[in-house]
């Protein structure tokens, strides 16, 4: 009678206990709250950072086609555009997308202001106020 009345007891508290309470749930969401805020902070910080090192590396393929153009003409283009078109038979030195920098602005060129490595002055500005250019 006794095992009886202790497995009774055992079978209500366990059928009572069905699922999780409000708080048990709101506590759990806080937490994932909490840690997708933490992660996602940290996965714009790398985002920002590739873009950064995008805009670097298209500078330094604009400077190539500077380059190339100054050896086939004699003088830098006096402006970008000129190396998104076809010359001479040619394919174009650069595609549009090319001198556009990585937050959709047009890299800024300046081919009277020649920077220490004797190439015009190629820059762009990041939102957070960056200056990414190649006189760095």
């Amino acid at each position: 009678m006794i095992v009886r009345q202790h497995q009774l007891a055992r079978t209500t508290r366990v059928a009572g206990r069905g699922g999780f309470t409000l708080m048990e749930v709101l506590v759990v969401v806080a937490i994932l709250v909490i840690l997708a805020s933490v992660g996602s902070v940290a996965v714009f910080k790398y985002l920002d950072d590739a873009k950064e090192s995008k805009a670097r590396l298209q500078i330094a393929n604009i400077e190539t086609a500077v380059k190339a153009y100054k050896i086939s003409h004699g003088d830098f283009p006096s402006s970008l555009e000129v190396l998104t078109v076809p010359d001479g038979g040619k394919p174009a030195a650069l595609d549009r997308n090319d001198i556009t920098d990585p937050w959709g602005n047009e890299f800024q060129y300046q081919p009277q202001a020649v920077s220490s490595k004797g190439i015009p002055k190629i820059a762009t500005q990041a939102p957070s106020g960056l200056v990414i250019a190649n006189w760095e």
